[in-house]
């Protein structure tokens, strides 16, 4: 499989590695503002963002993936490109557990000793960072981020766009709300409502997002 990444920075860096670690990737490309132009440097092609319509284009039989590990952004970048669903694929890191009656949507990745348990569903365009766990029964939606070493207990509901910090929990039942940010070794023992951050143990709301300001970052 020939594959493009959007991003260039970290995020994509953890991407690159997933890719080169099976014998049936091959990253053909990044498209990253960083760069002015579109140039080819060892039978690899790095373009600006704008330079995507000549690739879909020039490169039919690829699959993309977005290396962008922030939220909204990478919201944005999905919306920009208008791809169909199936032109995305997902990366899976071989040290990865997922149960084969978990799912995972399209453009997903799921990173070193992250573990997805039993019935659990995760949405489109989502990352489970490094040794995250996704306990039986989970959704999480579309957009969210689990950063490494979070964990979600049976029957979390995870909402579109949310961004759990490192080593955070979620106990079993309870639901964080769209775009909330939960912060690093938290733990959330009450359900978030949504546009909110919240931080310590017990998780409490330190500041309200606002439902205008953060729509207004993902259209």
């Amino acid at each position: 499989m020939n594959l493009v990444l959007v991003g260039q920075g970290g995020h994509s860096k953890v991407l690159t590695d997933i890719a080169n670690r099976d014998g049936t990737v091959k990253v053909i490309g990044y498209l990253d503002d960083i760069h002015k132009s579109m140039y080819i440097e060892q039978d690899v092609f790095y373009a600006p963002l704008s330079f995507a319509p000549v690739i879909r284009q020039t490169f039919q039989e690829v699959k993309w993936i977005i290396g962008v590990g922030h939220n909204e952004i990478r919201k944005k970048i999905v919306e920009t490109l208008q791809l169909e669903p199936e032109d995305y694929t997902t990366l899976i890191h071989p040290s990865a557990e997922i149960s084969p009656s978990a799912t995972l949507g399209v453009g997903t990745v799921v990173m070193a000793n992250a573990v997805i348990n039993a019935d659990s569903t995760v949405g489109h365009h989502a990352i489970i960072n490094s040794g995250a766990i996704i306990e039986h029964d989970n959704r999480v939606g579309d957009y969210v981020h689990l950063s490494p070493h979070a964990t979600l207990t049976g029957n979390v509901v995870i909402e579109e766009g949310v961004h759990l910090g490192a080593n955070s929990t979620v106990i079993p039942g309870k639901t964080i709300g769209e775009w909330s940010v939960i912060g690093a070794g938290s733990t959330v023992i009450h359900s978030i409502p949504p546009f909110i951050t919240a931080v310590g143990v017990p998780a409490k709301v330190k500041k309200k997002v606002g439902d205008l300001i953060v729509k207004y970052k993902v259209k």
